[in-house]
C-alpha cells in the first residue's frame, strides 16, 4: 500500500502541469472558438492543447492518457475496495 503512495504521488507531480495546460486550454478552446467565435485565439489554444506548437502533437495525449491511467491505478489500490474481506466463520449446529 505504501509503494502506491509513492508512485501515486511522483505520477501527480510530474503530470499536474501538463495536465492542467490540457485543461485549461480545452476549456479556453470552448469559450473562445465555440462561444466566442474568436477563431484566431481559439486556434492557437487548440495548437497549445496538443503541443503542435512543439511538435509534440502525436505523443502528448498519449503521455496524458498513461498519467491519468497510472493515477486512476495507483488511486484504486489505495482504497479499500478491492481487499479481501474475512470470511465470517460458520457457527453451525454441531
Amino acid at each position: 500500500m505504501r509503494i502506491f503512495r509513492k508512485y501515486h504521488r511522483l505520477i501527480a507531480v510530474t503530470a499536474s502541469l501538463p495536465l492542467l495546460l490540457t485543461v485549461i486550454t480545452g476549456v479556453g478552446y470552448t469559450i473562445f472558438d465555440e462561444w466566442l467565435h474568436l477563431d484566431k485565439i481559439g486556434g492557437f489554444l487548440m495548437q497549445l492543447h496538443t503541443l503542435k506548437i512543439l511538435g509534440l502533437d502525436e505523443i502528448y495525449p498519449v503521455l496524458n492518457g498513461i498519467a491519468l491511467i497510472g493515477l486512476l491505478v495507483t488511486g484504486l489500490s489505495m482504497t479499500s475496495l478491492f481487499k479481501q474481506r474475512p470470511q465470517p466463520k460458520y457457527v453451525g449446529d454441531r
